[in-house]
C-alpha cells in the first residue's frame, strides 16, 4: 500500500468513526475521557506525519542511491568528452591554426633529408614566427606528437607516400621528426644512397634501429603518362591515360600505411599548354575538360586500391590538395582557377573505396 492510499484509508477511518459517534451525545470537554481522547488523537496524527517524512526520505534515498551512478556517469563522459576531445564524430578539418611557442618540433638545418630548395632556415630566413603554428580543431584536441611512440609503432613497418611535392615535402617532414627520437643518426639512411630530389621517382629511408622504412613514389597524376599516340594531331605529345594507374603502382601494394595525393598538376599549365591531353583506352579525348579527367582518374584510382590493397592490414589515406601558392599569387590570379571545388570531387571517389 502507498502513502497516499494510506492517506485516504485513514481519512476514511476518522470519517467513518465520526459519522458514528454523531447519534451519541458529545461527552463534555471538561471530562478526563475527553481530554485523553483529544492527547491520544494528536498524538496519532503527529506519528502519522512522522511516519509519512521517515517514508519519504527513504523513497529519495534509493532513488539517490539508484540513480547517482547513472547521471556521475553522464556529467563524467560529459566532461571528457567536451574537455579531452573523445567524440568519436569530432571533425579535426574544422578549426584553426593557432599560435604555440614549443613548436618547431625539429630543426630543419640538422635534418639531412630536407631539399635545398625547402630549407628555409638553411638559406638564411631569420625569422621564426612562422614555425611556430599548430593545428587546433574547433571541438577536440589532436595529440602532440610523442616520437618515441611513433617509432615503436612504425616498428617492422613500411610506410609509403605517392603524389608530387607536396607528398615530398611531408615525407621529408615525417622523416625529420622522427629522427628527433633516434640516438644514432647514422642508422637513418637512403636506402640507394642518393640525395632527396625530384628528379628521382623513388626514394626510401631506413630507420635500422627499428627496422622500418619510409618511401617515396614520384607520381605527379597518379595515373600513366604515354606519349603521343600515331595519327594523333600535331597538338598532341603526350597523354594521360585515365584509366590506367601509373606502371609503378606495383611497388606500392605490400605497405601498411600508404598515403596518396594528387592535384598541383591538373591545371592547363601543366597539361595543355605542354600538348599533354587525356585518353582512355585507344581514344583521344581532346575536349574533355580537366575536372572530368581528374574525376576519372580518381575513380580509377579507388577502383586500383579496392581491388589490389588489403585494407585488413594498409591504411589507406588520400591527401586533400591546396590553392597554388608559390609565387604568392592572389587566388584569382593563380593558375588553379575554378578548380578550387576539386575538393569535393576527391571526397566522392575516396568515398567509394
Amino acid at each position: 500500500m502507498n502513502m497516499t492510499e494510506m492517506m485516504t484509508s485513514f481519512n476514511r477511518s476518522v470519517s467513518f468513526k465520526r459519522s458514528a459517534s454523531l447519534g451519541r451525545r458529545a461527552p463534555s470537554v471538561t471530562s478526563p475521557r475527553v481530554r485523553r481522547l483529544s492527547w491520544v488523537s494528536r498524538k496519532f496524527h503527529v506519528l502519522v506525519v512522522i511516519g509519512s517524512l521517515i517514508s519519504f526520505i527513504i523513497a529519495i534515498g534509493c532513488g539517490y542511491l539508484f540513480l547517482l551512478p547513472s547521471f556521475s556517469q553522464a556529467f563524467h563522459d560529459y566532461d571528457t568528452s567536451k574537455f579531452n576531445g573523445t567524440f568519436s564524430s569530432c571533425n579535426v578539418f574544422n578549426g584553426s591554426w593557432v599560435q604555440d611557442d614549443s613548436y618547431p618540433l625539429y630543426n630543419a638545418t640538422e635534418c639531412p633529408f630536407v631539399e635545398q630548395g625547402f630549407n628555409c632556415l638553411g638559406n638564411g630566413r631569420n625569422d621564426k614566427d612562422y614555425l611556430r603554428w599548430r593545428w587546433k580543431p574547433k571541438t577536440c584536441d589532436i595529440l602532440r606528437f610523442k616520437v618515441r611512440n611513433v617509432l615503436e609503432k612504425f616498428r617492422n613497418k613500411r610506410v609509403v607516400f605517392v603524389g608530387d611535392s607536396m607528398s615530398r615535402t611531408q615525407w621529408e617532414s615525417l622523416i625529420c621528426l622522427l629522427m628527433t627520437g633516434v640516438e644514432n643518426k647514422t642508422s637513418v639512411y637512403e636506402m640507394n644512397g642518393n640525395k632527396i630530389t625530384k628528379q628521382i621517382r623513388f626514394l626510401g629511408v631506413r630507420f635500422s634501429s627499428f627496422n622500418f622504412t619510409i618511401e617515396f613514389f614520384r607520381s605527379v597524376f597518379l595515373v600513366q603518362q604515354g606519349w603521343m599516340p600515331k595519327h594523333a594531331p600535331k597538338r598532341v605529345k603526350s597523354t594521360l591515360k585515365l584509366d590506367k594507374l601509373d606502371n609503378i603502382s606495383t611497388h606500392w601494394i605490400n605497405s601498411d600505411v600508404l598515403i596518396f595525393n594528387t592535384g598541383q598538376w591538373w591545371v592547363p599549365g601543366k597539361l595543355f599548354e605542354t600538348g599533354c591531353y587525356f585518353q582512355v583506352g585507344n581514344s583521344l579525348k581532346l575536349g574533355m575538360p580537366i575536372l572530368t579527367a581528374f574525376r576519372t582518374a580518381l575513380g580509377t584510382w579507388a577502383s586500383w586500391v579496392e581491388k589490389n590493397i588489403n585494407t585488413n592490414r594498409t591504411q589507406v589515406f588520400f591527401r586533400t590538395f591546396e590553392p597554388s601558392h608559390w609565387g604568392c599569387q592572389s587566388a584569382s590570379k593563380t593558375s588553379l582557377g575554378v578548380f578550387f571545388h576539386v575538393s569535393s570531387v576527391i571526397v566522392a571517389s575516396v568515398s567509394h573505396t
